[in-house]
């Protein structure tokens, strides 16, 4: 026999031993102690299942939601798909790819502008992230009220939707890809401006203390001391925000803001059903490539830990 299955096993007849010579009214405290507690935790699951349930029960009627509705009408979101699969010919689009991705080559281009609205606003963005992330983190804001002032502007960048910010500079700069870029650039600042920032409170302070103590400024601190322990979170982010803007410039040409986008919404409004599918199959496969190629790149620069 194991000796540690052997010594394993002796060890519990030896607590089935000392329990077993507990009194009577020891053990029968301690049964109902435990099945006290299992009762309370009950209890206390039960009391949260039922203050969600009853949660989302007010937050379905405050917004409307109407399962009636939604099962009444669910055959015309079927449909839609079923029209947007077919030619205008009857046929399935499978049938004949030639004529379901007629306009590849303008799609391809309108894409590529795409992809260029969203590199540079996120490089525009990531770069202004950069230079404020250091005064809206705790440990390297020279002072308060600068920290907060900082975090107020990041928090307004990130809060109010890239799409308003598109339509605002529609409005101002007309149709085209100017307005996208600046969207998704201030956009960009205020989330990577405080995924940065996170980064750099959770750097190690020792260093910035060492290059402190030699009489240094608060640049050179943050020179040497911070930005080489922060600079692989930081591309990895910023990888992931190109990954991110790339659907958010997608949708920013519905307001006119230039790329892919518009074409789409223009397919939509005139009912060009097997065209909004060929440009939503482009859209999607160009996002799965970007995707797989952002975490590969990831996975490569700065270790496995980076691509979650």
């Amino acid at each position: 026999m194991d000796p540690a299955l052997s010594l394993l096993t002796s060890h519990s007849s030896l607590m089935t031993v000392a329990v077993s010579i507990l009194p009577e009214q020891q053990l029968a405290a301690l049964n109902a102690a435990y099945r006290q507690a299992v009762s309370r935790r009950r209890l206390r699951l039960l009391l949260g299942a039922g203050v969600f349930a009853a949660a989302l029960v007010l937050a379905a009627i405050g917004a409307e939601v109407n399962l009636r509705t939604f099962f009444t009408y669910f055959g015309n979101f079927i449909s839609y798909f079923d029209r947007i699969l077919t030619l205008d010919n009857g046929q399935r689009v499978w049938a004949d790819v030639g004529e379901w991705f007629w306009g590849l080559r303008k799609w391809l281009k309108m894409l590529g502008e795409t992809l260029l609205i969203s590199y540079v606003g996120t490089l525009i963005g990531a770069i202004f992230a950069f230079a404020l992330n250091f005064f809206a983190a705790e440990n390297t804001s020279p002072s308060s009220w600068l920290r907060f002032v900082v975090r107020r502007l990041l928090e307004f960048a990130r809060t109010v939707p890239g799409i308003v910010f598109a339509l605002i500079f529609v409005i101002a700069f007309g149709l085209g890809p100017m307005a996208g870029v600046l969207a998704i650039a201030i956009h960009s600042t205020g989330a990577l401006g405080k995924l940065f920032s996170e980064i750099v409170e959770n750097a190690d302070m020792k260093p910035v203390e060492g290059i402190r103590s030699t009489g240094a400024s608060w640049l050179s601190c943050m020179r040497f001391a911070i930005v080489p322990q922060v600079t692989a979170g930081y591309a990895s982010y910023a990888l992931l925000r190109f990954e991110i803007n790339v659907r958010e410039a997608s949708v920013m040409g519905f307001v006119g803001a230039g790329g892919i986008g518009q074409e789409l919404v223009v397919a939509i409004r005139k009912f060009y059903y097997s065209d909004v599918s060929a440009i939503l199959i482009t859209i999607i496969v160009t996002v799965f490539i970007i995707d797989i190629s952002t975490g590969w790149l990831r996975g490569r620069l700065f270790g496995k830990e980076a691509r979650t």
